[in-house]
């Protein structure tokens, strides 16, 4: 399979690494405020990028690219993900895997493997909440869940992170994240940026002194917790 989208040149995907990053198309969510909507509204459609042309670019780059950013949609429904990574990892790439961690068994994969160097997972919300805001109701939660732990556990460079939005979240919600994700490395609160490639239109960004306060709701349980896009 292709990916369908591509990105050449980041700064920002992947802390300070110099980065291409690759979309796949396609996602098993339907969160009404995902800013990709054709990728996972209408994957069929999208314009497919030739896996060799993607490769020839990593080849020449070699040398001046860091790493390679792989998002979407959602990365671990691309049946021969394993495969592209494993050809990247061969020309002495990085890759940077975007999940919403509903894979375990790929993120397992991959990081057995050695073909992962880093995981950003989304929680999108608290665990009473996750159907609603995934636009997927009673979507069950123990694959997630199982990343979740895997994620913790494995010594693998990850992190978690959530787009919050005055619609969907509150303090007691992030209370809740909080005792899910207890000690974790690392976790984000994320600025949401309305565009027009979202999928439904209305909701709002949090002003930075209502993040902060989300923020404060959750450091009790990831201390190293940080907003970002908000300065």
């Amino acid at each position: 399979m292709d990916f369908s989208g591509w990105e050449k040149m980041s700064l920002v995907d992947y802390d300070d690494n110099l980065t291409t990053t690759l979309f796949t198309a396609g996602c098993n969510f339907r969160c009404p405020f995902c800013h990709n909507s054709d990728l996972v509204l209408h994957p069929e459609k999208t314009f497919r990028i030739p896996w060799e042309e993607i490769k020839a670019y990593l080849v020449k780059r070699k040398g001046m690219l860091d790493a390679v950013c792989i998002t979407g949609g959602e990365p671990t429904m691309m049946p021969d993900l394993l495969d592209k990574m494993r050809e990247i990892k061969a020309l002495g790439y990085k890759i940077k895997l975007d999940s919403n961690g509903t894979r375990p068994d790929i993120l397992k994969k991959a990081y057995e493997e050695g073909l992962v160097d880093y995981i950003a997972m989304d929680i999108k919300n608290s665990p009473e909440k996750y159907g609603l805001t995934i636009g997927v109701e009673n979507y069950p939660l123990d694959k997630i869940k199982e990343s979740v732990d895997f994620l913790k556990e494995s010594g693998v460079g990850y992190e978690f992170r959530t787009t919050i939005m005055a619609e969907f979240h509150t303090k007691e919600d992030m209370k809740k994240i909080g005792e899910w994700i207890k000690g974790a490395n690392r976790y984000f609160l994320q600025l949401y940026v309305d565009s027009e490639h979202c999928i439904s239109h209305g909701f709002h960004a949090l002003s930075k002194e209502d993040a902060e306060e989300l923020l404060e709701a959750i450091k009790p349980y990831v201390p190293n917790a940080k907003l970002r896009s908000y300065e």
